[in-house]
């Protein structure tokens, strides 16, 4: 336990360092298509990659208590590997993502689940029109607490994503998985994990606030889904940090409790990526 919070204790430095780096949402429209290429060929290679969050709550319509509120949290990052060189002006980078949840209203502040997304991709930037709309992934994801025995869980997925700005304050985003389940303990992840999700993200011409829901489908050919709304406030204008507030309703918000039902309000603080946030 003592390691995983020192590797969380480094992560969270290296992002917070690395945050100036990031390529500016003004990438967004203008110039031609090889010279958005190039801008962007010729920014950090190291970024973030999900939002990364630490925020604390309970749940919703229940007298809060040690057992139904806790802390959530996310580290995610990315790595690119070349340039968009490779055919197709695509370019290949890596991924980690850990979400912890944590109950720290109980004794000995027992971390209760880790889940570990390491991934590898292709990726490629959307211009059309010599305007930057977004960018198209496939990936190889796995996904697992790390655990043994009957707490074990892990599935694989090969995934289709896509972000597309309608303008530079208003994303859409979708992905699709093909699953490969080897965890013996959840063969049944799809009905509640779900298949392919989908989403908008909106923000102020300021980019104070935004917003953001996603939408995760899961298996059966009812409308089950489970669905996440978030909010967001920039604290100070030159800084990347964030009020941030999240309502998660659905199954699946941890791979441990994946199959149990959760509708909880969380608040806390955000750091986001400035150029795409990934889902």
């Amino acid at each position: 336990m003592l390691k995983k919070v020192i590797f969380i204790v480094i992560l969270l430095f290296s992002y917070i360092a690395a945050d100036a780096q990031i390529v500016n949402n003004k990438t967004v429209g203008g110039f031609n298509a090889d010279s958005i290429r190039e801008q962007f060929d010729n920014g950090p290679y190291f970024t973030l990659f999900r939002d990364n969050y630490f925020i604390l709550g309970t749940t919703i319509g229940q007298r809060p208590t040690r057992t139904n509120s806790d802390v959530k949290f996310q580290i995610s990052i990315a790595q690119r590997l070349t340039k968009s060189t490779l055919p197709f002006n695509t370019y290949l980078f890596l991924t980690y993502s850990q979400k912890c949840m944590w109950n720290v209203f109980e004794e000995s502040l027992p971390m209760r689940d880790f889940n570990f997304n390491p991934g590898i991709g292709l990726a490629k930037l959307l211009i059309v029109k010599d305007k930057l709309i977004g960018k198209a992934m496939l990936m190889v994801e796995h996904e697992s607490n790390g655990r043994d025995g009957e707490a074990s869980r892990s599935w694989n997925k090969i995934s289709f994503a896509a972000n597309i700005y309608i303008d530079p304050q208003f994303m859409i985003h979708g992905k699709y998985w093909i699953p490969i389940i080897d965890g013996e303990n959840n063969k049944d992840i799809l009905k509640y994990c779900g298949i392919y999700q989908t989403g908008i993200q909106v923000t102020s011409k300021d980019r104070r606030f935004g917003m953001a829901v996603t939408v995760v489908k899961r298996q059966g050919w009812n409308f089950n889904c489970n669905v996440i709304v978030e909010l967001n406030y920039r604290l100070f204008k030159k800084d990347n940090q964030f009020l941030f507030l999240q309502y998660y309703n659905g199954y699946g918000e941890n791979l441990l409790d994946y199959n149990q039902f959760h509708s909880r309000l969380r608040a806390g603080i955000v750091i986001k990526p400035n150029f795409f946030s990934d889902y």
